[in-house]
């Protein structure tokens, strides 16, 4: 045991100087480790240092360009900032001067533009002055030539005017020529009988149309009478004579066969009903708008009885409905429910007369294939809407404003009317405002009639229902020749109430109305006794003057007729 403590204190002692020397070892090595450490952090800081100063010195030398740069970029700006800023002094300085120029252009401009103004309401003042001695002016030659104007057309000879007259007259030339147009106002009628001289008689209208003159010259002498509906006067415009006269074409125009519509492609051909109606919406359009608007009605005066001819009935379907005229409070004629049509333009207008012609009675006779059995009256309404401050100004003619004044209405309904057909004429207006408004509406009527022709039995050959219709159709016609006759005498009582017809068109027939009777005459020998006749009723018509009494009588279609 000591032995072995000897050896192993030996082992130990040996391994203690090992552990020492190993101890050694490793604190060199630790030393040499930092010594390492440091060479190498030594070694990077050098390399970084050299990194460094190489950038550095790359940075300072691209400064120094860069300043050197900017320097000479600044230098330029600078130079070009105050070419500039002297460039723009200039420009203002040049602007203010302007201004200046132009400052004293404008108020010369305003002194000039008050002269302007002041110029422009005294020629405004001066024009509204014009205008209304204008009105009162055409008016005056309105009624110089006469309230009742009477023209004068002679047709053309047509092919059925080569038929035969009476059976005891076989022998004698009935397509011969007898009535002629001697000059603008005279017509010349050569009058024969057999075994007599013959004869020529002379008549003096306003105006006579030869067989040559076209629409446009008819409607020329037409247009001024529609200046005077705008100017707050009833207007008729009627066609009278015998049947196959030409009536109807010079009031319509040309119509397509089998149809009642008109011929719009030939616009030289439309009569003065289209004609006058494109000249009435003319002279609105001249207008403010909105101060005027624009009712329709077609009625026929068919047997002595009145039909709306567009009334429609439940489907919405045209057909025709008697209607009865009265006289109203205030004296004037009225068609209770008969139907009023809003319309626009002459398109809408042609439409609806389309509409009421294809339901007008018409009947083949011996003198005409299409012959009318009815008259037919065509009613423009034309509502004028004026303030009240403003009514005194519009017409300023005495006479005119206090009639007026009693035909106005002072209040409007308070919302518009739908542009369809409405039943009554007078409970409702297209054109709604709020009753607050204190305004007045006028109405003036143009009334465009073309008269059934006045027939001979003798010559038309119509019998049963046809000839019924004749014997309407010529009383009513001598109602009307009653009528005027009773105006050229100045008579107190004036018999409109005798017929539906006169009846219908009393507000536009005497009075302070324009009445214009279009005479159509047939140029034919056998057509003589009618165009005579003719003649003679627009001879006594022409006498219907302001102060003129006239004591004869008026002619009349014969009752044998």
């Amino acid at each position: 045991k000591d032995e072995r403590i000897v050896v192993l204190e030996t082992e130990n002692a040996v391994l203690h100087l090992k552990l020492a020397e190993y101890q050694g070892l490793a604190g060199r090595s630790t030393k040499e480790v930092l010594q390492l450490y440091a060479a190498h952090d030594q070694q990077m800081q050098f390399q970084r240092s050299s990194v460094v100063t190489q950038l550095h010195g790359a940075i300072k030398k691209r400064l120094k360009q860069d300043l050197k740069s900017l320097h000479s970029f600044a230098l330029e700006l600078s130079k070009d900032f105050q070419r500039q800023s002297k460039t723009c002094l200039y420009q203002l300085l040049a602007a203010v001067q302007g201004l200046q120029l132009q400052n004293e252009a404008m108020q010369m401009f305003q002194i000039k533009a008050f002269d302007l103004e002041q110029s422009l309401q005294e020629v405004t003042e001066r024009y509204e002055k014009e205008k209304q001695k204008r009105k009162a002016l055409h008016n005056s030659l309105i009624e110089l030539r006469g309230n009742i104007r009477v023209h004068c057309r002679i047709r053309p000879l047509l092919p059925f005017d080569d038929a035969a007259g009476h059976s005891q007259d076989r022998q004698r030339n009935f397509s011969e020529k007898v009535a002629y147009a001697a000059d603008d106002e005279t017509v010349l009628v050569k009058c024969s009988r057999p075994g007599h001289a013959s004869v020529n008689k002379t008549f003096q209208f306003e105006r006579v149309y030869n067989d040559l003159e076209s629409q446009d010259a008819v409607f020329a002498d037409v247009a001024p009478l529609l200046t005077s509906l705008l100017d707050g006067y009833n207007v008729c415009i009627m066609a009278y004579g015998q049947t196959g006269s030409g009536k109807t074409y010079t009031m319509l125009g040309p119509q397509l066969e089998g149809n009642l519509a008109f011929a719009i492609e030939e616009e030289s051909e439309l009569g003065i009903i289209p004609r006058a109606t494109q000249e009435v919406f003319r002279l609105i359009s001249e207008k403010p708008p909105g101060s005027y608007w624009v009712e329709v009605s077609v009625v026929e005066v068919y047997n002595n009885e009145i039909f709306d001819l567009l009334a429609k009935d439940t489907c919405g379907k045209v057909f025709g409905v008697k209607r009865d005229v009265v006289t109203t409070r205030e004296g004037k004629s009225d068609v209770p429910l008969l139907t009023h049509e809003t319309v626009e333009n002459v398109s809408e207008f042609l439409h609806l007369v389309n509409k009421g012609l294809q339901l007008r009675v018409t009947h083949p006779t011996l003198v005409h294939a299409h012959s009318s059995r009815s008259h037919l009256v065509v009613t423009l309404t034309i509502t004028t809407v004026v303030f009240g401050d403003n009514f005194g100004t519009l017409w300023e003619d005495e006479q005119t404003s206090q009639r007026l004044n009693k035909e106005a209405s002072f209040t409007f309904p308070q919302k518009m009317r739908d542009n369809k057909s409405t039943s009554s004429s007078r409970a409702s207006s297209p054109v709604q405002l709020e009753a607050t408004e204190k305004m007045k509406q006028v109405k003036t009527r143009l009334q465009l009639v073309d008269l059934a022709g006045s027939e001979c039995v003798g010559l038309s050959g119509v019998t049963g229902a046809a000839l019924r219709e004749t014997s309407f159709i010529n009383r009513s016609l001598s109602a009307l020749a009653d009528v005027l006759g009773a105006i050229a005498e100045q008579r107190a009582h004036v018999p409109y109430r005798n017929s539906k017809l006169t009846h219908l068109l009393q507000d536009s027939v005497g009075g302070d109305a324009k009445l214009l009777v279009m005479l159509c005459i047939s140029p034919g020998q056998k057509y003589l006794t009618e165009s005579m006749q003719s003649l003679g009723f627009g001879t006594r018509a022409r006498q219907v003057q302001r102060g003129q009494v006239k004591k004869k009588n008026f002619p009349v279609p014969s009752k044998g007729k």
